[in-house]
């Protein structure tokens, strides 16, 4: 089975829709209650002060509590908005590349060629550009290119590409590397199953996960011991999950011999 989840581009869309839900909400509450501290602000005549010691004071300064815990209220929501809405945003800009991504070998192969490509290229104009204009002409630049790429160089630089532009990209380039290795050794997987006492280990391909699931609630020992290993308790399989990557598969092995299948001593 391949890697990432059928189900990736339909989660990812709900959970903006969610957040984006969960802004609309926020952002109704923050003006009702600003609605109603207005409201009720009307009620005291403008300017009017509290009169200290009429019949009217204990009234007068209830009414300005309750107004004051309106536009806290109010203020609070807006701020709640203003956070769902970042993340919906967030989501929905997102171009980052997840193993959940059925495409995600594809993207990682498209972005490798344009690494490469960019290395490539920009050692090409470091070479041309030692040998001038011409050479640089030759590889498709404009005189007008020449000259803006000129004004943006430093003084100390005699390459438009310095060392460390190389070298991160390289880097980068070495990365792409590394993910579409680690994917196609998660490709050739297979789903398994392994049952210790008190529960089993799923190796779940169908949603790209590996699962811990207990027979009953397990201590606090464990549950604090499978946190610290990146997992998190998801009430929707009823399990204590992480999302299925080489580390994540090594990290459960690790788990599975030294807390899990481990013999107890007689």
């Amino acid at each position: 089975m391949s890697v990432g989840r059928k189900d990736y581009q339909e989660r990812k869309e709900e959970k903006i829709s969610s957040y984006s839900e969960r802004a609309r909400k926020a952002n109704q509450t923050a003006s009702q209650e600003f609605n109603r501290a207005s409201e009720m602000g009307k009620i005291i005549p403008f300017g009017q002060p509290i009169l200290v010691g009429h019949h009217s004071e204990a009234g007068h300064r209830r009414l300005l509590k309750q107004i004051d815990v309106k536009y806290k209220k109010a203020s609070e929501a807006d701020e709640k908005a203003a956070y769902y809405q970042n993340k919906a945003d967030n989501a929905a800009c997102n171009s980052s590349i997840s193993c959940d991504d059925a495409e995600a070998v594809n993207r990682y192969k498209s972005k490798l060629e344009k690494l490469e490509a960019a290395q490539e290229r920009m050692k090409a104009v470091n070479k041309a550009w030692k040998q001038g204009k011409d050479a640089l002409n030759s590889l498709g630049l404009s005189d007008e290119e020449i000259e803006k790429i000129k004004s943006k160089m430093p003084s100390y630089e005699k390459s438009p590409y310095p060392t460390w532009a190389l070298s991160n990209n390289n880097a980068e380039i070495r990365r792409v590397k590394q993910k579409l290795d680690e994917l196609n050794k998660l490709d050739k997987m297979e789903e398994e199953k392994i049952i210790f006492k008190g529960g089993v280990l799923y190796i779940n391909l169908e949603i790209n996960r590996i699962q811990f699931i207990f027979d009953s609630i397990p201590s606090e020992e464990i549950r604090k011991l499978l946190k610290s290993h990146g997992f998190k308790w998801a009430p929707s399989e009823k399990a204590w999950q992480r999302q299925r990557t080489i580390n994540a598969v090594n990290t459960t092995y690790w788990l599975l011999k030294n807390h899990f299948l481990k013999e107890d001593k007689p």
